[in-house]
């Protein structure tokens, strides 16, 4: 679980990087998919993440507005004041933790129960899903996107018998 969480940050920060030589209009045009464009999908993949990690915990989420965040420098800046919680949650993951249940109350009413894991993983598998969305939007505006190579990351670095 922590090998995927620190391969997203990783690939997150390739993002931010990868945004610099992108014009404001560029990261800021509405697009079809994602959440609307390249900025706001960053700040919707941060803001997400936070979220579920935070509900699963019985912590209160707010629901930030991309408005108040319409630059690259601040979309990154609310990523790094949500990393340290999230980051703590995910190093302190045990194995008792998979099967702990999750209740939520939709808009609806209706009540939803998941597992601790299955929202774990679905935090991950949402962020690699946007990233895709951020590839195609990369080619658009003719530009090489971020690897999303998990391979060579040295993420297993830690591994017995890895030099």
């Amino acid at each position: 679980m922590q090998t995927l969480f620190r391969y997203n940050w990783m690939v997150r920060e390739e993002w931010y990087k990868w945004c610099e030589n992108l014009p404001e209009a560029e990261l800021l045009k509405p697009r079809t998919g994602g959440a609307g464009g390249i900025l706001k999908t960053l700040f919707h993949i941060a803001d997400v993440e936070w979220s579920w990690i935070m509900s699963i915990q019985g912590k209160p989420d707010f629901q930030e507005d991309f408005e108040q965040y319409r630059n690259l420098q601040k979309v990154r800046d609310l990523d790094a004041t949500f990393r340290p919680e999230v980051e703590q949650f995910v190093r302190a993951w045990n194995e008792g933790l998979e099967r702990k249940i999750f209740e939520d109350r939709r808009p609806d009413g209706s009540m939803v129960t998941d597992a601790w894991g299955e929202v774990m993983r679905h935090v991950i598998a949402h962020e690699i899903h946007h990233v895709g969305q951020l590839s195609i939007w990369a080619r658009e505006v003719g530009k090489t996107p971020v690897s999303a190579n998990l391979i060579g990351k040295g993420l297993m670095d830690s591994l017995p018998g890895r030099l």
